[in-house]
């Protein structure tokens, strides 16, 4: 049994419940809200796709393939197929780059739609008493509309966010770099300390609890120090800032955020800076691996830095930086580096 925040009434676990009843068609009913009745010969000629590219399309997005005889395709799937053919034409005509949109779109919203049907599962769950369960995965479906909603207006907010940041870096950036997806970025990488171990003394919900509170935290302190998430990925999170200063305010603002979190390992912050190829929603190349290596080689509850990230903070009164030995780990036979302190820790 799990409490939702702030009440004390514990939600049901959906998997104790039985579903049997909610078969495959009632969550087409719920869920797509239309029939399947197209098999990928027909959608295909349907959509004008070449059908071997369709295929890739469609693995990209994360499906299985079909049976070529199967109607398993509906009528948002044409229209979704004539839009790619649409775009395809007008905006998107190399094929990699087709199957590279695909892939990131896919990335996002199948961890979005895992999240989402937990949650909705619980919604059901906790009416199971007083409807069938069929009834109780339709309550719940029932908000899949303004979901939908919540998603376009988040997602335009983003939109509109970088695309003024993007704007603003093109007026002082080489085409070159333009064209290359490569920017000047500070990149961090906050690690929690132990987990591993952590996680052997705790029960799935406690994990589970610990896991949220870890991604909330960690996106209030970088969306307030005008950084981005790059990604989560399970103790880690990544994120980066244009600038140096933000970036090293907002490691030490995780980790003096953490010590107060009873519920949190404590951090290892790793920070680099320089060119980065930014592309599809991640980013790479020779700084994100120092920053990575620097998080690896932290002491718990500290933050180091690179040569470049040094040079850029020296001067700022707000920081203190202290040279450390040089680092000998995976790749980097004399990595440089820099313990940073506010300050008032001196």
């Amino acid at each position: 049994m799990r409490s939702e925040p702030g009440s004390s009434r514990p939600l049901p676990d959906p998997a104790s419940i039985d579903w049997s009843e909610v078969d495959d068609g009632a969550l087409d009913e719920l869920i797509l809200g239309v029939p399947r009745e197209f098999t990928r010969d027909e959608l295909v000629e349907a959509a004008g796709l070449d059908p071997e590219e369709s295929g890739r399309l469609w693995r990209a997005l994360g499906f299985t393939d079909s049976e070529p005889g199967d109607r398993v395709y509906t009528r948002a799937d044409l229209e979704a197929a004539r839009m790619v053919t649409r775009l395809s034409q007008e905006w998107l005509p190399e094929t990699v780059a087709r199957e590279a949109v695909a892939r990131a779109i896919a990335q996002s919203l199948s961890r979005l739609a895992e999240w989402q049907i937990g949650m909705l599962a619980q919604v059901a769950a906790a009416h199971i008493g007083e409807l069938t369960p069929r009834d109780a995965a339709r309550l719940a479906a029932e908000v899949i509309p303004d979901l939908e909603a919540l998603q376009s207006y988040v997602w335009r907010r983003h939109l509109a966010a970088t695309a003024s940041r993007w704007v603003a870096g093109v007026q002082r950036r080489d085409v070159a770099d333009i064209v290359a997806d490569t920017w000047p970025l500070s990149v961090g990488f906050a690690d929690m300390v132990g987990f591993t171990r952590t996680t052997r003394r705790r029960s799935m919900d406690e994990l589970g609890e610990m896991i949220e509170r870890f991604g909330a935290v960690t996106n209030e302190v970088i969306a307030n120090g005008r950084g981005r998430v790059i990604k989560t990925v399970g103790d880690e999170v990544l994120f980066v800032t244009e600038h140096p200063a933000d970036a090293a305010a907002i490691a030490l603002g995780l980790r003096d955020r953490v010590r107060t979190e009873p519920s949190l390992p404590l951090l290892r912050i790793g920070l680099a800076h320089g060119m980065v190829l930014a592309r599809y929603g991640d980013v790479y190349g020779e700084v994100v691996n120092v920053a990575a290596r620097l998080t690896s080689e932290a002491r718990p509850d500290t933050v180091l830095v690179d040569k470049e990230m040094y040079d850029a903070l020296r001067d700022d009164p707000r920081f203190d930086l202290r040279r450390i030995a040089t680092l000998h780990t995976r790749g980097y036979s004399h990595l440089r580096a820099w313990a940073l302190r506010g300050a008032r820790e001196r």
